[in-house]
């Protein structure tokens, strides 16, 4: 065990929740938890790209982060969804286990490119779908329902299900949500934002995509956050080509945030993505010293999460469901990208 006072902020990949990454080199592990603390702290050595740790803090769900604004609470949830059997699993289904990160990146040759462009089309396809769903009214659970069944009818495996024991097909994030919300019985509501993260396992490849989306009559203030969460997307992607620095990304995303004052997320990444669904390369949203440079044929995403207010985590007791600490609105956007000789290529773009 390492002494808490060793304790740095820890940065996880972008579907891992509080549980801990595990590589394929042994390391020490820290998971500091008392009963009626509100903080939870683990830390991970691992050689990717030098992640450290993170202190996430547990929110009071009794506390309203708006006053204009009901905070989130959390839903029921529905029974679990089935999938077909004949319908290949990924490797860590059925294991509450967090599974292994890879060491290496995802590089691939002329039959791998193609299944990853398989796999990011019904991705973005799904995606698609679930947006046109989004209105006031709607359940997210209702929204899982759909997601589940398209990528099923599609013959394709919904990515998140049963990752470290996530409960659902796809993530549901809203408002003050940045990230891995989970689907159940809350109703949108109108002026409602909500990210939501699909991720299909498609032929043994995983295409992962996300977006912010508008339920009802959103305000300016949430419209804009949206709009340069998803400029700082675009504007990281057509930076990257082969041999450039990974640490380019959150530069560049870092640098048009703060242009309009919004906070960048630090403790969630992108990461490598194809046959695993998360593998090296790290990829850090704000400015960074971090070392590695792109390559051709890799691929991996890019998905910066905003903020209007804070950017420090929060976790409810489910383990998944991270949110600001003020409360404040948070939006994301993802890509899974191809590097060409040409520069990047999109995969989970319709």
């Amino acid at each position: 065990m390492v002494g808490a006072s060793s304790l740095q902020p820890r940065l996880l990949s972008s579907f891992v929740g509080d549980r801990l990454l595990l590589s394929k080199q042994p390391h020490p592990r820290l998971f500091l938890y008392k009963p009626g603390n509100k903080h939870v702290s683990m830390q991970l050595s691992r050689t990717l790209s030098g992640l450290t740790n993170l202190l996430f803090n547990r929110r009071n769900l009794d506390e309203v982060p708006d006053a204009q604004r009901q905070g989130l609470r959390p839903g029921k949830l529905s029974p679990h969804r089935p999938v077909p059997d004949h319908i290949p699993r990924p490797p860590y289904v059925n294991s509450r286990q967090p599974p292994e990160i890879a060491g290496g990146p995802e590089v691939h040759g002329e039959k791998g490119i193609e299944c990853m462009r398989s796999s990011g089309k019904l991705a973005a396809q799904v995606l698609r779908y679930a947006g046109t769903l989004v209105k006031p009214g709607i359940k997210t659970d209702e929204i899982d329902q759909a997601v589940h069944q398209m990528i099923i009818d599609n013959g394709a495996y919904p990515s998140p299900l049963g990752y470290g024991g996530f409960p659902k097909s796809v993530c549901t994030s809203v408002n003050e949500c940045i990230c891995h919300g989970i689907p159940d019985s809350r109703a949108l509501e109108d002026g409602d934002i909500i990210n939501i993260d699909v991720t299909v396992y498609l032929n043994g490849y995983h295409g992962d995509t996300s977006a912010t989306f508008f339920c009802g009559d959103v305000d300016d203030k949430a419209r804009k956050l949206v709009q340069v969460t998803e400029e700082c997307l675009y504007k990281a992607i057509s930076i990257c080509a082969p041999g450039v620095e990974y640490k380019k990304i959150g530069k560049t995303i870092h640098d048009h945030a703060d242009k309009y004052h919004y906070g960048v997320v630090r403790h969630f990444v992108g990461h490598g993505v194809g046959r695993v669904f998360h593998a090296d390369p790290v990829v850090l949203h704000f400015r960074n010293n971090d070392g590695g440079r792109m390559m051709l044929n890799q691929t991996f995403t890019i998905e910066p999460m905003l903020t209007i207010g804070s950017t420090n985590p929060v976790i409810w007791d489910d383990n998944w469901t991270v949110v600001t600490e003020d409360g404040s609105l948070s939006a994301q956007f993802e890509h899974t990208i191809l590097i060409t000789k040409d520069g990047a290529e999109i995969l989970t773009q319709c």
